[in-house]
């Protein structure tokens, strides 16, 4: 039986990607070890079918985290031996690296984000400096490694010819039980970061005939809820917090209209195929995407939302649009639920399976 590593800086309870990847391997017969990071509130680890390991750190913010964050992971490796370790983004590569060349086994990289480029650091020159430094040294080290999108896939090979396979942040397809609607819902789910939008959501709202849902946590949360309050809709605007991924489930089947929005800041959101886009799809509800390329592609295949800019007026419009147009809506609604036979984990586990397949033979 293979032993694989997984590092994420990630609540492992809230991570439903790294969730996916581990219950797909243990499930196909690997021993699956999953670490992660402990937070002052995180809540007991929810049970799954592989091994979970949360760190604790004195540091929760800055370099000092990652520095000791860094330590942590390589002392925790260094007592333990695996198969083949797998780093989740740069921030856990360089111990799992070593790691992996002292005990001579396969270091795989998983890029979830073009990590340079992510709106954090792309513009805070030092940082970038550091983390692209970080990935020229990783990098073109990496025999193994796999990407979320086609386009990041094409920026790593430009720039350093080394091959990510892509193995997209796809949902499980389940089955889609016909729920009531909440009237005139638009949901948000996801980090309540910089950059994703939700000032122009807020704004949106005003004059909307609507709720905003927003699940989720992050660093503007405080400044959201003020801006709610200054705009005078924060009643009708719900902050849910993060809320677990089986709760979460259930709100989105429940709501109208998804929104994945994001500002044009660093290259990683630009390119970015984030999983609420095919969370939206698999609830059967259309959503108002951001006009970047990934989603334009996909919107384009499969016409399950509306495309926009960050123009409030334009969001306003288009989501005015979505509760009041019913054969626009029954329309994106039935492309959404033929578009969740094809956009869903079943059928992207496969290349995550061959992918790790391929690791013994190289």
């Amino acid at each position: 039986m293979k032993k694989l590593f997984f590092a994420v800086v990630t609540d492992l309870n809230h991570d439903q990607r790294m969730q996916r990847i581990c219950g797909s391997l243990a499930k196909q017969g690997y021993d699956v070890e999953l670490v992660g990071r402990e937070w002052h509130n995180s809540k007991p680890l929810a049970h799954q079918p592989y091994t979970q390991k949360r760190l604790r750190c004195r540091f929760n913010t800055g370099k000092l985290f990652y520095l000791e964050y860094m330590v942590r992971l390589y002392l925790y490796l260094n007592r333990r031996s695996y198969h083949a370790l797998c780093a989740i983004d740069l921030d856990t590569a360089l111990p799992v690296y070593f790691q992996a060349k002292q005990k001579k086994v396969s270091f795989i990289y998983d890029a979830h984000e073009y990590f340079p480029e992510v709106i954090e650091v792309t513009d805070r020159k030092f940082v970038k400096a550091i983390w692209t430094a970080i990935e020229r040294f990783i990098v073109p080290r990496t025999r193994h490694a796999y990407t979320v999108t086609q386009s990041i896939a094409a920026i790593f090979y430009q720039k350093y010819s080394t091959r990510f396979d892509v193995i997209r942040n796809m949902p499980v397809l389940q089955p889609l039980d016909q729920v009531e609607k909440w009237p005139r819902t638009i949901l948000y789910q996801g980090a309540v970061n910089a950059g994703r939008g939700l000032e122009q959501l807020l704004e949106a709202m005003v004059g909307l005939n609507a709720e905003l849902i927003i699940c989720g946590d992050g660093d503007v949360l405080p400044r959201l809820k003020e801006l709610a309050e200054e705009l005078q809709v924060s009643h009708k605007v719900t902050f849910k917090g993060q809320v677990l991924p089986k709760d979460l489930l259930q709100i989105t089947h429940h709501c109208r209209i998804g929104t994945m929005l994001l500002d044009n800041k660093g290259l990683s959101y630009y390119y970015s195929l984030a999983n609420k886009f095919f969370d939206y799809v698999q609830a059967g509800i259309p959503q108002l995407v951001i006009d970047f390329p990934e989603y334009r592609q996909l919107n384009e295949q499969y016409q399950v939302g509306l495309l926009t800019t960050l123009d409030v007026q334009e969001i306003r419009d288009k989501l005015n649009q979505l509760l009041t147009d019913d054969v626009l809506y029954q329309q994106l609604q039935e492309n959404c639920i033929k578009a969740r036979q094809e956009l869903n984990w079943q059928n992207e586990e496969q290349k995550l399976l061959e992918f790790y397949e391929s690791v013994w033979d190289k």
